[in-house]
């Protein structure tokens, strides 16, 4: 079983930047697929970004691209998703999965095994 919390979610204006951190439990961390994904009220959840296991590589979702970057430390364990020039349509919550039965750069949500609880983040205009 793997424990995934999000952290650093809050309200920010509209242009403004987040940085959003997922810790895991897993010590085999490094083997995961880690993604970021949203979900808005009334929305079905989206993929947002995901990175390969040694972090050598990435994809997001192309509205995204350009504003929002995803790192990962696997000597702590943590992915990141730094959120820059944030609109008021980014409003969601933001949750961090781990997929560690597929080695590819998966966007589909029902490919991830463990998801954190969430964290959200409102964009004022």
């Amino acid at each position: 079983q793997v424990q995934l919390v999000e952290s650093g979610g809050g309200l920010v204006q509209a242009g403004g930047s987040l940085r959003l951190s997922c810790a895991a439990s897993a010590r085999t961390f490094s083997t995961y697929v880690m993604g970021w994904f949203r979900q808005a009220p009334g929305k079905e959840r989206e993929f947002v970004a995901a990175i390969r296991r040694n972090g050598g590589s990435t994809a997001y979702a192309d509205n995204l691209k350009g504003r929002f970057t995803i790192s990962r430390d696997n000597a702590k364990n943590m992915v990141f998703l730094q959120m820059n020039s944030l609109k008021p349509e980014d409003t969601a919550v933001y949750y961090c999965a781990a997929d560690f039965r597929f080695s590819g750069l998966t966007t589909t949500p029902s490919l991830y095994d463990y998801w954190g609880q969430g964290t959200q983040v409102t964009v004022s205009s």
